[in-house]
C-alpha cells in the first residue's frame, strides 16, 4: 500500500499539459510546436485544490478537511450529501475569453462529480459511480468571447454517503484580476457599549468586500462600509482596521482608530454579583425521577446559581408557562410551599441566584403568536413574583425553536416563535431591570451546529432547527447573564478545526467552548460570524453522573478543560483560539443527581477553584 501510494504522490493534473514531443513528431501530426512563452502561459489557476489550507478558497454546503484518506498531501476534502444537499463545493475562478481549459482532480466515493459552469459555451462535468479508491475525473472546456469567470465546482448525489476530492487542478491561461483596491479612508467609531463598537468608513472604488480586524486579527468581513463589532469585553481598549478587497486581492490595512467599551452596569444583579466562577446546578422541584427530591435547604452552599427545573406551558403554543411544585406521592420528603419560599430567601441572602427554567426535554414552548408572547411575559412574571425568583432560564429543547425557510440571517430573525421569545424576554428585562438574572442551556444542535448549517439551508432539505438559537443569543448577548450549552446527549460537532469533536473526553469541551468564545461563520459563510460571548457570559454544561445523561467525563477530564481554557495547558490535539481565565464556570445536570453520585461533581468544582 505504501508503494501505492508512493507512485500517485505526484497527482497527474499538475504536469504539464503539452508532452515534450521531438519536431518530427509534431510535424507528422500537422501540429505546430508550442513556444515555451505559450506554455509558460498555462498555470493551475485552482486556488487550494489540495485542500492544504482548510476549505480556503472554496465554498461548501456540507464540507470539510480530513488528514486521511489523501491523494496527496496532509489533507482532502470530504463532503456529505444530506436530505435536498448534494454537498457540493466549488471556487470561481478568474479566465481569459477563447481560451482552452482541463479541469482535473481526484476523487473517491459514489456518485461523485467535477464540473465548470459559466464557461460561456457549453458547461462541462464528469463523474465517477462508484470509486472506492482515488480515481482521476479529467474533462476540458473552452471558454466563450467575452468570458472572465468560471466556477469550478465537486458534488456527490443525494442521499448517498460521504465523497472525497483531491488536488483540482484547473489549467490554462490565467485572466486578467486587475489589482486590489485601494486602503479605504475615513475610518471612525460611532456607538460604543459595554460589549460592542460601531465602526464605519469611506466606499472604495472597485472594491467588493471589506475585512475589519481587531487588535490586528480578523474579525470578519463586510460588503457595506459600516459593522458592529460585538462580543467585546467591558471597559477594555480595543484598535480597528479595515482593509478592502476584490477578486484581486487584499488593500493595505487602514489607519487603526481605537475605543474603550463602556463599564457594564452594575447595581447589584445581574451577573454583576456572581463570583468570579460560578457553579450552576438544576433542582428537580416538580418531579423526583430516580435520582430523588433534594430539598431546597439542603442544597449546599457551593452552587451559586439554581435553576428550578421546570416551568411548563399549559399546550406547546398558549405561551402559558405554569410551575407546579413535586407532589407528595412522587416526593414524599417535599416541604410546605412556605417552607420553600423561605429556603429560597435564605438562598439569596447567602448571596445565591435562584431561577425558574422553562421548558426542558418535555416543555416544549412555541410561541406563534404574540398574544402567545404576551400570555408568557404574564405568566413567568407571576411564577417569579410568587417565588421571589432572580431570573429565568431559557432551556428550549426539541422543537420548541425552528426557523422558517426564508430566515436566513440570524441577526434579522422573521421567524415568528424566535421574534415573539426576543420581544417576551426584552420585555421581562424591563420589567425586573438590570438586576434580572438570564440564562440560557440550549443543545449543541441549536448552537455550535449552526457553524455548518443554518435552518433548512440554502437549498432547503436541512433540519430547521439548526441553529436556531443563534439569533436568540445574538439578540439577546447585553443581556445575558450566562450562557451553558449542554455539552451532553449530542452527536459529533464539527469545531474550528474543521473536525468533528464526540462526547467522551476534555476535548469535546474545549472545542464546544472555543467556539463561543471565539465566535464562528454562520454555516460556513465568512460574511455572517456569530460573535464570541465575554468569557464570564460562559459556563460549560456536563452531566454529573453517568445516570445523569451521556457524554459524562471523569473528574480529570472537566480539570483537563477548565485547563486548556483558562491556562491553555493539557489541550490535547485541539488548539484554542485565545486563553479565558475569567471563564464563569461549570452547570451540571443535576443538583439532584450529583447529590445521588456522592456530590464528586460539586468536590471537583470547590477543590478546583478553591
Amino acid at each position: 500500500m505504501e508503494r501505492a501510494r508512493a507512485e500517485h504522490a505526484r497527482p497527474l493534473a499538475r504536469r504539464p499539459l503539452v508532452t515534450l514531443l521531438t519536431a518530427a513528431a509534431l510535424a507528422a501530426s500537422g501540429l505546430t510546436a508550442l513556444t515555451s512563452a505559450a506554455r509558460a502561459a498555462d498555470a493551475d489557476l485552482a486556488r487550494n485544490g489540495g485542500f492544504e489550507s482548510a476549505l480556503d478558497g472554496w465554498t461548501c454546503t456540507a464540507g470539510t478537511t480530513v488528514t486521511s484518506p489523501v491523494h496527496s498531501g496532509t489533507a482532502a476534502l470530504k463532503a456529505t450529501p444530506a436530505g435536498a444537499d448534494n454537498a457540493r463545493c466549488s471556487q470561481t475562478v478568474s479566465v481569459k475569453p477563447d481560451s482552452q481549459y482541463t479541469l482535473s482532480g481526484y476523487v473517491r466515493g459514489t456518485y461523485v462529480y467535477l464540473g465548470a459552469s459559466g464557461t460561456g459555451t457549453t458547461d462541462v462535468s464528469t463523474w465517477a459511480q462508484s470509486a472506492p479508491d482515488w480515481q482521476q475525473l479529467t474533462t476540458t472546456f473552452r471558454t466563450g468571447p467575452s468570458t472572465s469567470k468560471v466556477t469550478i465546482y465537486t458534488h456527490g448525489w443525494y442521499g448517498t454517503g460521504a465523497y472525497h476530492a483531491d488536488d483540482i487542478s484547473l489549467t490554462g491561461p490565467g485572466g486578467e484580476t486587475g489589482q486590489p483596491p485601494a486602503a479605504p479612508g475615513g475610518l471612525r467609531t460611532g456607538s460604543v457599549t459595554s460589549s460592542s463598537v460601531a465602526l464605519s468608513w469611506s466606499p472604495v472604488p472597485g472594491a467588493t468586500g471589506y475585512a475589519v480586524y481587531r487588535d490586528g486579527a480578523r474579525a470578519g468581513t463586510v460588503t457595506g462600509t459600516s459593522t458592529t463589532v460585538s462580543g467585546l469585553t467591558s471597559s477594555t481598549a480595543y484598535s480597528f482596521q479595515v482593509t478592502a478587497v476584490n477578486d484581486a486581492g487584499e488593500s493595505a490595512r487602514s489607519a487603526t482608530v481605537t475605543a474603550t467599551t463602556a463599564q457594564r452596569p452594575d447595581d447589584g444583579g445581574g451577573s454583576s454579583d456572581l463570583p468570579a466562577h460560578a457553579l450552576v446546578g438544576y433542582l428537580h422541584a416538580s418531579f423526583a425521577n430516580g435520582s430523588g427530591y433534594t430539598r431546597m435547604a439542603d442544597v449546599p452552599d457551593s452552587w451559586d446559581v439554581i435553576d428550578l427545573a421546570f416551568g411548563e406551558p399549559t399546550s406547546v403554543t398558549s405561551g402559558d408557562i405554569r410551575f407546579e411544585r413535586c407532589p407528595v406521592a412522587e416526593c414524599p420528603n417535599v416541604e410546605s410551599d412556605a417552607e420553600f419560599k423561605a429556603a429560597i430567601k435564605a438562598k439569596q441572602a447567602a448571596g445565591k441566584k435562584v431561577l425558574i427554567s422553562i421548558g426542558g426535554q418535555n416543555g416544549q414552548v412555541q410561541l406563534t403568536t404574540t398574544a402567545a408572547r404576551d400570555t408568557f411575559v404574564s405568566s413567568v412574571s407571576a411564577i417569579i413574583d410568587e417565588y421571589g425568583l432572580d431570573g429565568l432560564d431559557i432551556d428550549f429543547e426539541g422543537h420548541s425553536l425552528s426557523l422558517n425557510a426564508d430566515d436566513t440571517d440570524f441577526k434579522n430573525p422573521k421567524t415568528p416563535v424566535i421574534v415573539n421569545l426576543i420581544s417576551a424576554v426584552k420585555t421581562l428585562k424591563a420589567k425586573y431591570g438590570d438586576g434580572f438574572v438570564l440564562t440560557m442551556a440550549p443543545e449543541t444542535f441549536f448552537v455550535q451546529l449552526g457553524y455548518q448549517y443554518y435552518g433548512t439551508g440554502k437549498w432547503g432539505g436541512q433540519d430547521p432547527r439548526a441553529g436556531a438559537y443563534l439569533p436568540v443569543i445574538h439578540a439577546l448577548r447585553d443581556d445575558l447573564t450566562l450562557l451553558h450549552v449542554q455539552d451532553y446527549n449530542s452527536g459529533s460537532i464539527m469545531g474550528l478545526d474543521n473536525q468533528y469533536h464526540s462526547m467522551g473526553g476534555a476535548d469535546f469541551h474545549i472545542a464546544m467552548t472555543d467556539m463561543l468564545l471565539t465566535g464562528f461563520p454562520v454555516a460556513g459563510d465568512a460574511n455572517n460570524v456569530f460573535p464570541p460571548l465575554r468569557p464570564d457570559q460562559v459556563a460549560i454544561g456536563m452531566p454529573a453522573s453517568t445516570q445523569a445523561g451521556n457524554g459524562h467525563v471523569s473528574s480529570a477530564e472537566v480539570n483537563k478543560a477548565l485547563n486548556c481554557l483558562t491556562k491553555k495547558t493539557d489541550c490535547g490535539s485541539y488548539a484554542t483560539h485565545g486563553t479565558w481565565p475569567d471563564l464563569r464556570g461549570l452547570m451540571t445536570w443535576s443538583i439532584n443527581w450529583d447529590r445521588y453520585a456522592n456530590w464528586e461533581f460539586q468536590k471537583n468544582f470547590d477543590a478546583y477553584f478553591g
